[in-house]
C-alpha cells in the first residue's frame, strides 16, 4: 500500500507529517475517535461531567466537541460498518484521554460526589504535575491533569 505523505524529521523525535511534494499537510482540526460498546453511554458521560457537547449523533456513532477547548471526540460502536473488518470488533483499550484544567482537588471532589468511578486518586508527580484518573461506562480512561509549575512541563 502506497500512502502519498512522507515524514520529515525536524528534531529528535518530532516528525512533520508532508505530501509527496514536501508541502506540509492542511489540518483544519484534530479529533480521537474510540470504539466502544454503549456509544451513548460515554457520550452523555463527557456531556454531563467534561462540559463536552453533542454535535452529532447516529446509530452507532456520536461526535463531540468542548467548545472552551476545542477538543474533539467521536465514540463509535463496536461493530459498525464503516469501520474496516478487521477494527469492527476491537474495543478502545489502552488509550488515555488526558484534560488539563486548574483547581483540581475541586474537579475531583466534583466527580466523586456525582458517583463517578475514581480509577486513580489524586497525586503528584515528581515533575511537576497532579493528577488523577475516572473511567466512563466503558471503562475508557480520562486522566485530568495540573500542572503544579510552568516550567516542569
Amino acid at each position: 500500500m502506497s500512502f502519498p505523505y512522507n515524514f520529515r524529521s525536524v528534531r529528535k523525535g518530532i516528525f512533520v507529517l508532508y505530501y509527496s511534494n514536501n508541502k506540509p499537510m492542511h489540518i483544519q482540526s484534530f479529533a480521537v475517535s474510540l470504539t466502544v460498546d454503549d456509544v451513548p453511554a460515554s457520550s452523555q458521560f463527557l456531556v454531563t461531567h467534561f462540559g463536552f457537547t453533542e454535535k452529532m449523533a447516529a446509530d452507532g456513532f456520536a461526535s463531540l466537541t468542548h467548545e472552551q477547548s476545542g477538543t474533539n471526540i467521536l465514540f463509535m460502536q463496536t461493530g459498525i460498518e464503516v469501520l474496516p473488518p478487521f477494527m469492527r470488533q476491537v474495543r478502545n483499550s489502552g488509550s488515555i484521554l488526558a484534560f488539563v484544567t486548574t483547581n483540581i482537588e475541586a474537579e475531583e471532589a466534583r466527580l466523586r460526589q456525582a458517583g463517578v468511578p475514581v480509577v486513580l486518586p489524586l497525586q503528584v508527580e515528581a515533575w511537576g504535575e497532579k493528577l488523577f484518573m475516572v473511567a466512563d461506562p466503558n471503562g475508557v480512561i480520562l486522566e485530568v491533569v495540573e500542572w503544579v509549575s510552568s516550567g516542569s512541563r
